[in-house]
């Protein structure tokens, strides 16, 4: 289980985020960027080692406020061949220098999204060591998904796919408070709460299984 810290990181979480998000094919915003956070949960390593963090960001630059889903892993030594999905790195109060990347391109990381989708581990809270957080709610898979083999992770409008074996894991990037019903991905999905830039709490679906395309 990994141990949170009260501590400083520098640069900021949202720093790095808001340098980071503009190099992606579904961020939506222009010129400057003005980011709070809006949400977010854990999900713990079982071997204690990688940091796994979906963090819920508002843009509040603009006239339209628009809300991203900026899944991390923080590791304490470089991701072999993974420097492209790097979001940066930062000074840790604790624990030192900490690389840290887009989580969907992290074999630890997609390995855990299989699991809490799969029903076979819980999602912890943002800012407390070994919590459960009961308010991100998993409708676990009702079939069987491996996590030995998946491919390279692809931007899709305003999500992005991985596939994982016969199914595709979706992380959605951009959240907003009318979206689909959670009911509608089916089973295997995880809703979770966010607050919009009102200071409304709403819930969006994070993360959720979709049918691989067939191959024509």
């Amino acid at each position: 289980m990994p141990v949170l810290y009260r501590t400083t990181m520098v640069p900021t979480k949202l720093a790095l985020l808001s340098s980071w998000l503009p190099t992606r094919a579904w961020y939506r915003g222009d010129g400057e960027r003005e980011l709070r956070k809006a949400g977010g949960f854990r999900l713990d390593d079982p071997d204690g080692e990688v940091g796994i963090e979906f963090m819920v960001a508002t843009d509040h630059a603009g006239e339209q406020a628009r809300t991203y889903h900026g899944p991390l892993t923080y590791r304490g030594s470089p991701l072999a061949g993974a420097d492209e999905e790097l979001v940066g790195t930062a000074m840790h109060g604790v624990l030192g220098k900490r690389w840290i990347y887009d989580a969907v391109r992290d074999p630890v990381a997609v390995a855990q999204i299989v699991a809490v989708l799969a029903g076979r581990t819980k999602p912890q809270a943002q800012s407390e060591s070994g919590t459960p957080d009961p308010s991100v709610v998993v409708r676990a898979a009702e079939t069987l998904v491996s996590t030995s083999e998946f491919g390279p992770a692809q931007e899709v409008l305003s999500y992005t796919d991985i596939p994982v074996g016969q199914r595709v894991v979706r992380v959605r990037r951009l959240l907003n408070a009318t979206g689909a019903p959670a009911e509608a991905c089916g089973s295997g999905h995880v809703p979770a709460p966010w607050r919009t830039a009102g200071g409304i709490a709403v819930r969006s679906v994070f993360l959720s299984f979709a049918e691989r395309p067939r191959e024509r």
